[in-house]
């Protein structure tokens, strides 16, 4: 099997894996799955909700998603920066591209490719790593 041809295999596995992570969100307008993989081992994994402590409600009483709601790419990163690993080099896969916020976040966190599947509505965030050099790769959900 060519490299490429592998490394699209476990790019749709991986995505598989995001998108069933995102499950355990307890969010009703979008729920978010990401995995931080390095060396082909899984080192971190996050979905979209609130922090630590705070009741799970995403939404408040306008369907409107709380300010203070953790996206699932920087859930994993925090994950990260509590342990003895490091994202340095590492490939992010999400089921949702990254926001402008949490671009900057997968730029520090050293992650030097990333793997979505749906865009969000503004892709500013995707278009800023990819002019810092991150690899960026778009799989549509047909395709897993």
């Amino acid at each position: 099997m060519k490299d490429n041809q592998k490394q699209q295999r476990y790019d749709r596995a991986y995505l598989k894996m995001a998108m069933e992570w995102g499950k355990l969100s307890h969010c009703t307008r979008k729920q978010v799955g990401a995995l931080i993989v390095r060396d082909n081992m899984i080192i971190s994994d996050g979905y979209n909700g609130t922090p630590s402590g705070f009741p799970n409600a995403c939404e408040d009483e306008n369907g409107e998603t709380n300010w203070y709601v953790l996206h699932a790419e920087a859930n994993a990163i925090l994950k990260v920066a509590k342990s003895t690993q490091s994202a340095a080099g590492a490939t992010l896969y999400l089921t949702l591209s990254p926001c402008k916020e949490c671009s900057k976040l997968v730029l520090q966190a050293g992650i030097r490719r990333l793997v979505y599947i749906n865009p969000y509505k503004d892709q500013s965030g995707v278009d800023f790593l990819r002019s810092a050099g991150i690899d960026v790769v778009h799989f549509n959900e047909s395709e897993l």
